[in-house]
């Protein structure tokens, strides 16, 4: 490098003020700021107190674990699905045999009562529901039923350090958390872009987030979803080095080149 500025400055062609402002250029492009990279700048201008996310409710394919308890045991029995895989082990996968399979109608069908609809339902909906028809129709005493999701899945797609599709149990997943998962962002990941497409009722909606700023804490899209897809694009400066010049090294390396073939000619 110093060698290519030496040349600059004994060429003719070139005053001092126009190599200045071109190593000027090079330096500030290969650079990121702080404020491209540093997550939620603002989190203490804002109050983040209040948690405002939207229930996940029920979808095709859905695999849903329900379990019915009750005072006296062995009257809940028959209103849990018994399956020759119980006892063997308790793997995901196992497991997901055992549950309620979605239908395409959003529906199950469920020990004793039969087809039950699930739409618009969320899991807590389902609990509740199941809860007042087994002791209104005079089934159980004092019942409890609990409802879980078996197959919720993200899939994390870009400038992370373990791109995929990972599977998860808990009700709630924040999206920093799921971040978590695939081992944060790399350095050259776009923060202030971050793009969730995320698939319910038939709808897609797609919707841009900023980790930089902490008011995405305020939207429905703190908690990711079952089936949500995150892709997280390059920054500026690794598109730049994924180009034809691919960094400020290369860059130099070319202008070294073109100025000696310019001094032979001369």
């Amino acid at each position: 490098m110093i060698t290519i500025i030496k040349k600059l400055f004994s060429m003719k062609c070139f005053s001092k003020l126009k190599v200045l402002f071109v190593l000027l250029i090079f330096l500030i492009s290969s650079c990121v700021s702080k404020k491209q990279v540093l997550y939620m700048q603002n989190i203490n201008a804002i109050d983040i107190t209040e948690i405002s996310s939207s229930e996940y409710t029920f979808q095709e394919n859905d695999i849903l674990k329900i379990d019915v308890t009750s005072i006296e045991m062995k009257a809940s029995i028959p209103y849990n699905k018994v399956s020759p895989t119980n006892g063997i082990g308790n793997s995901l996968n196992l497991i997901q045999l055992d549950g309620y399979l979605v239908t395409k109608k959003k529906t199950i069908n469920f020990p004793v009562l039969g087809e039950i609809s699930v739409e618009g339902k969320t899991t807590t909906d389902l609990e509740n529901y199941l809860k007042q028809r087994l002791e209104s129709e005079g089934h159980l005493i004092n019942s409890n039923v609990t409802v879980r999701l078996l197959n919720s899945k993200v899939t994390i797609l870009g400038e992370v350090r373990n791109p995929g599709t990972f599977t998860f149990t808990e009700k709630n997943m924040s999206l920093l958390q799921v971040l978590g998962l695939a081992g944060d962002l790399t350095i050259d990941g776009n923060r202030q872009d971050i793009i969730l497409i995320r698939e319910a009722d038939g709808k897609r909606t797609v919707v841009n987030i900023d980790l930089t700023s902490a008011n995405w804490l305020l939207s429905p899209y703190q908690n990711v979803q079952p089936n949500d897809v995150l892709i997280i694009n390059p920054n500026s400066k690794k598109v730049k080095s994924a180009g034809l010049i691919g960094n400020i090294s290369t860059a130099l390396s070319i202008a070294s080149i073109l100025l000696s073939t310019i001094i032979l000619i001369r």
